[in-house]
């Protein structure tokens, strides 16, 4: 796994050197390349300046801030390499608090912290027993990808994982949402709405989280490649009942199957 960020996390009077890297493996999903219809050849983004037409290389690209019509100020890197700003290089942890506060809606992207050298390992373990024996999280600030984000550091397993969280202000009010019913719940619904809730409930280990959607794909483009047919079958869908009658017959099915209800895609593969 290679790092993408290297410095200290900090609080108080302790430093700590960390390694961060990439959480998420984005080599897992399937791109596909865009090609011309006719004869299958790829379809390329080139480098064209909108003012002269021409193709130009990385290189002769600059970074510019348009601060009036047609008016750019350009900001070369020697000039983002002066921004003097600690989170840079330090992970300033800014307070503890309960990791309940952090809404999820809050949360964007994860990434994974550890020890950078044998030296750090001492104090980085601490650090992840003390939050997760407190259930506290750190919140400080961070420079990743030329942007300076808020971070929420958590413990996860024996080791410490980084949330990127936006801030509150980007998250519209959930009272836009329309047709939102202030009223109170049916209380003889909510109690079948409980029940059933309860005799579904389970661990996260036991749902099956796969990505059906990722098998499926890869199952037609392996099919394809083999010059086979796809058959798509559908399971028909049921027809919509009452709330009270499906809350009651979900319950019996859940105590029955202890499987969750839905309709469900196959792929036939025909040879």
């Amino acid at each position: 796994m290679r790092a993408i960020w290297k410095g200290h996390i900090r609080f108080s009077l302790v430093t700590i050197p960390v390694l961060i890297y990439n959480a998420v493996d984005t080599e897992q999903k399937i791109s596909f390349h865009l090609l011309h219809k006719k004869d299958h050849g790829t379809i390329s983004y080139d480098k064209r300046c909108k003012k002269c037409s021409k193709v130009v290389s990385s290189e002769e690209i600059v970074k510019g801030y348009k601060y009036e019509p047609e008016k750019y100020v350009i900001v070369e890197k020697e000039d983002l390499d002066k921004l003097n700003l600690k989170s840079t290089k330090i992970i300033e942890i800014g307070g503890f608090i309960d990791a309940k506060e952090v809404h999820p809606t809050l949360y964007e992207s994860p990434y994974y912290a550890g020890p950078d050298g044998p030296v750090a390992v001492k104090a980085y373990s601490l650090l992840a027993a003390a939050l997760r024996e407190t259930g506290k999280v750190g919140i400080g600030k961070v420079v990743l990808h030329d942007r300076e984000d808020v971070v929420m550091i958590a413990p996860y397993e024996n080791a410490v994982v980084l949330y990127r969280l936006r801030s509150p202000g980007e998250i519209r009010s959930i009272r836009e949402i329309p047709l939102l019913d202030e009223k109170p719940a049916d209380k003889e619904g909510l109690k079948l709405a409980r029940s059933l809730v309860d005799s579904m409930s389970t661990t996260l280990k036991n749902i099956d989280l796969a990505d059906e959607y990722h098998d499926a794909l890869k199952a037609i483009i392996d099919a394809k490649i083999a010059g086979k047919e796809i058959v798509t079958v559908e399971e028909e869908e049921k027809p919509v009942v009452d709330i009270m009658t499906a809350l009651k017959q979900s319950i019996e099915q859940a105590k029955s199957q202890k499987k969750p209800i839905g309709k469900t895609k196959h792929l036939k593969v025909v040879h």
